[in-house]
C-alpha cells in the first residue's frame, strides 16, 4: 500500500487525524513516508508508483467520473490565502497544474504562486492590493467553493473510503475541521519551517476544509466544464 500526501500546512488536520487513528503504526508511517507537492504526486499516481492521494482535481478528473475518488478533498472556504497571482510578469507554478488551469479559466494574467511558499508571501505582504486570491475570484465569480485536490485511489478503494468516512466523522458535519484540536507542538514546526506566526497559521487553516458534498461536486462539475470549454487538457502518464 503506498499512499502520497501534499506536504502543505493545509493537510495538517488530515495529520493529526492520522495519528489518532485506530490502526498499526506501519499503516500510519506509509500514510505519512511519500510527501512532495500537488504536481509530483499527480505523476506518481498517473504512473501507479502510489496507490492513492490527495491529488490535484485537474490531475483527478478521470478518477472522479470512474468514482476512485473519496468524499474528502482541500477545498477552499471562499478565500484560502495559498494559492496566488501576482502583479508581475506571467509566470505558471511547477508545483500546481490545478492552480495553473484555474488561472486560465478566471482569466488572469500574473504568476501563479501556492502552497506554503504563497501562504510566506501573502503573510509578508504590505500591499495585499496587488495579489489575487484565486479561491476569492472563483466564489465572487460562481458562488461557490474551489475543491483543490481530491483524494482518489487506484487500489484498496475500500480502505481508504473507510479511512475517509472516519475522517468527516472525525471532524463533523459542517464543522470544517472543528472535531479535531491541532496542538501547539505539531503546529509550531511549520510555522517555523513557513516563517509565519501561529496565530496566522490557524486563521489559514480555517478557511480550508476536506469534505465533499453536493456543493462541492458541483463546484468540481463546474471547474471540469470550464477546462472543456477552453481545451485546457489534464495531465496524462504520456
Amino acid at each position: 500500500m503506498r499512499f502520497g500526501k501534499i506536504e502543505y500546512l493545509n493537510l495538517l488536520t488530515f495529520d493529526v487525524f492520522i495519528k489518532q487513528y485506530k490502526t498499526t503504526s506501519s499503516l500510519k508511517s506509509i500514510l505519512n513516508l511519500k510527501k512532495s507537492y500537488p504536481s509530483k504526486l499527480n505523476k506518481e499516481f498517473l504512473f501507479n508508483r502510489i496507490d492513492a492521494g490527495f491529488i490535484s482535481s485537474i490531475a483527478g478528473i478521470n478518477s472522479y467520473y470512474k468514482a476512485k475518488t473519496c468524499k474528502a478533498g482541500i477545498i477552499a472556504d471562499k478565500e484560502v490565502w495559498s494559492v496566488l497571482v501576482l502583479d508581475s510578469m506571467p509566470m505558471l507554478d511547477y508545483q500546481s497544474a490545478t492552480s495553473n488551469a484555474l488561472c486560465s479559466v478566471l482569466g488572469l494574467n500574473g504568476a501563479v504562486l501556492i502552497g506554503d511558499r504563497a501562504l510566506k508571501y501573502y503573510y509578508d505582504s504590505s500591499c495585499k492590493g496587488k495579489i489575487i486570491d484565486m479561491a476569492q475570484l472563483w466564489y465572487k465569480k460562481t458562488r461557490l467553493p474551489f475543491v483543490f485536490g481530491i483524494l482518489c485511489f487506484n487500489k484498496y478503494g475500500d480502505f481508504y473510503k473507510e479511512l475517509i468516512y472516519s475522517f468527516n466523522k472525525k471532524i463533523g458535519k459542517n464543522k470544517k475541521y472543528k472535531g479535531i484540536k491541532i496542538p501547539h507542538y505539531i503546529i509550531m514546526p511549520y510555522v517555523i519551517h513557513i516563517g509565519i506566526s501561529k496565530k496566522f497559521a490557524y486563521e489559514y487553516l480555517k478557511r480550508i476544509y476536506y469534505t465533499i458534498g453536493t456543493k462541492e461536486n458541483v463546484a468540481l462539475l463546474r471547474f471540469y466544464r470550464e477546462l472543456r470549454l477552453r481545451n485546457i487538457k489534464p495531465p496524462k502518464r504520456f
